[in-house]
């Protein structure tokens, strides 16, 4: 068709032809590619015509009815340019005449020409299948009843929803959205015994009753169990309706067992706020009912916490009741915030000790994410209930318990704790025993941390013995095969994981005995590097020595290293061990009294 309108001859019937020639392929081709090829061809051609007939005009001089004809060929022009939003519309709808979306640019298309918006619509409504369509085909009801409401013709508007109540929708959806729609029309003109009226209307039990995604029957008997209906209806009523309709229609919901979560807490919090606080109780209850874990999980929240709010301790047996029921079946992720709940309604109306027992609880049902944190809180109750020293076995526990990063972290808080209430043995006992989950290379931290505390309460005996335990530490995280084998891996260069690449050369070895040499390289390595041994005597912290000497001291013992040689053994043994040199003084005469003779 565009190579018989380019063929055409400039006559004015052949011009006639080409343009119907055009005319008729832009309204008939069903792809945006072809769409854009014929468009811009006739555009081209109306442009060459505008072009010729100013030529001729220019040549043989310009008449009256040139200039006729030239203002109408530039109109013609124009009103083709502005019609391209509208052309390629059409094309879309062609492909796919149930595409919702496209309906609405149409219509946004004529905008300013209502009759052509009406006539759009109702072409749109009545082409689009709900069953076949691509997006929500109740929208182009609800915005064709906007319209006529927009301009003032709310009865039109209403005739229009009212038809859209009776469409067989694909969707339970998109009928309920219909009848909420009626209910909003009426309310944005006052109408709120009408909007009532009418989802009343939406919720009423059909004659034949089906259940929500029943396929096979008609959206009409399905949408008295939506949701959204039923939700809006229970807004209205709250707002307009009594106490009695609004219980009746919250009442319903839950016998539908449609209810949310979010509807069973709506209705005890009105419920409450009329006073009938056991009637709002039995809310909570009739939701608990419908819902399991983790669903659940607000309703319980907010039951307990309107509970106790509401009776404190004088009901404190139902209230641990409750939790009770609460906590059985709780999963890990919803059972710290019931615990500390819990817990907290004991220590306020309860036993410490029942609130203590709900804290160790909290500590094994948890998730192990939140175990730290509720030993924290479990620590810190303890210590401001019976004292610091309840704590003991508490950190004992969430050391054992704990991973080896809390557990570290538990135990310097332990050290730390025994060390302020004066045990210093007890505090390096946890330090030892801290020590089996630090690798020297990873936490300097808690080895530095160690060694101040010897400073300051040791001797240079507890220094080594610290010295030695790290050594051991060192040496058991070095042999493992994991380690050793990065080390291998890192000296070689090469990741390749053969043992030719681990050790060229000797490629006929073991992965053993590679293994059993780097551990001696090691090993050599670690005595060249150890530095002489500080000669000093033996000297307690609690001495007469200052804290400066102390210091300089700790800088002289070598960290790393100390072997003891056969010299200083030999003098030791000189020395008597109960040897201690004592100041002598005078006595003075007054202590004796009497007693003493002249």
């Amino acid at each position: 068709m565009v190579v018989m309108a380019r063929l055409s001859r400039p006559e004015r019937p052949d011009l006639v032809f080409a343009r119907d020639v055009y005319e008729e392929a832009i309204r008939t081709v069903m792809t945006v590619r072809d769409f854009t090829q014929v468009f811009d061809s006739y555009a081209q051609f109306e442009e060459s015509m505008i072009a010729a007939k100013m030529e001729t005009a220019s040549e043989l001089g310009r008449e009256e009815e040139d200039d006729v004809d030239l203002e109408l060929r530039l109109a013609r022009f124009e009103q083709l340019i502005s019609r391209r939003p509208l052309l390629l519309n059409s094309v879309l709808l062609r492909q796919n005449p149930h595409h919702v979306h496209e309906w609405h640019k149409r219509v946004a298309l004529h905008q300013g020409r209502p009759r052509e918006i009406i006539n759009t619509y109702t072409e749109a409504v009545q082409t689009v299948d709900p069953f076949k369509a691509t997006g929500k085909p109740h929208t182009l009801w609800v915005a064709f009843a906007k319209f006529y409401e927009d301009n003032g013709q709310l009865d039109d508007a209403r005739v229009i929803l009212e038809k859209a109540t009776k469409v067989n929708f694909k969707q339970v959806d998109d009928l309920a959205s219909v009848w909420c729609q009626c209910g909003e029309l009426e309310l944005r003109h006052e109408n709120y015994d009408e909007a009532l009226r009418l989802l009343r209307k939406a919720t009423a039990l059909p004659a034949r009753r089906a259940e929500y995604f029943d396929g096979s029957e008609p959206v009409q008997n399905r949408v008295y169990k939506s949701l959204k209906v039923w939700s809006m209806l229970a807004d209205l009523e709250e707002s307009l309706g009594t106490f009695q309709s609004t219980k009746a229609v919250y009442d319903r919901i839950l016998d539908l067992r449609i209810a949310t979560p979010q509807i069973v807490i709506n209705y005890a919090m009105f419920l409450e706020e009329h006073k009938y606080f056991e009637e709002s109780f039995k809310a909570y209850e009739r939701g608990i009912s419908l819902f399991k874990w983790p669903n659940v999980s607000d309703i319980w929240s907010t039951y307990l916490t309107k509970f106790i709010a509401r009776y404190g301790g004088r009901k404190l047996e139902r209230a641990r009741d409750l939790f009770e029921q609460a906590l059985d079946g709780c999963p890990p992720k919803y059972a710290k915030t019931l615990y500390l709940l819990y817990a907290q309604l004991e220590e306020e109306w309860g036993l410490a000790r029942h609130a203590m027992a709900v804290y160790e609880r909290a500590t094994r049902a948890v998730e192990p994410a939140q175990q730290y944190d509720m030993f924290n809180i479990y620590i810190k109750r303890a210590a401001e209930i019976y004292g610091v020293t309840h704590t003991r076995g508490i950190y004992q526990k969430a050391i054992e318990v704990l991973s080896d990063e809390h557990a570290r972290e538990m135990c310097l808080r332990f050290a730390d704790m025994e060390c302020k209430l004066g045990e210093i043995d007890r505090a390096r006992a946890i330090y030892s025993f801290c020590s089996q989950i630090c690798d020297p290379r990873t936490t300097g931290a808690f080895w530095q941390t160690w060694k101040d505390f010897e400073v300051r309460h040791g001797n240079e005996d507890t220094i080594k013995e610290m010295l030695r335990i790290r050594r051991s530490v060192q040496a058991t995280y070095n042999t493992q095969v994991n380690f050793m084998a990065s080390q291998m891996l890192k000296v070689s260069g090469s990741a390749t994981g053969t043992v030719s690449d681990l050790a060229p050369g000797q490629s006929g070895m073991d992965d053993m005995k590679l293994l059993e040499q780097r551990a001696e390289q090691l090993a050599a390595e670690a005595e060249r590097d150890q530095p002489l041994r500080a000669q000093s005597k033996i000297l307690f912290v609690r001495s007469d020595a200052s804290r400066e000497e102390l210091a300089e001291l700790a800088q002289q013992v070598n960290p790393e290293e100390i072997q003891l040689g056969e010299d200083e053994d030999e003098d030791e043994m000189d020395l008597e061990p109960n040897e201690v040199r004592l100041e002598q003084q005078s006595v003075p005469a007054a202590v004796f009294g009497s007693l003493k003779e002249d």
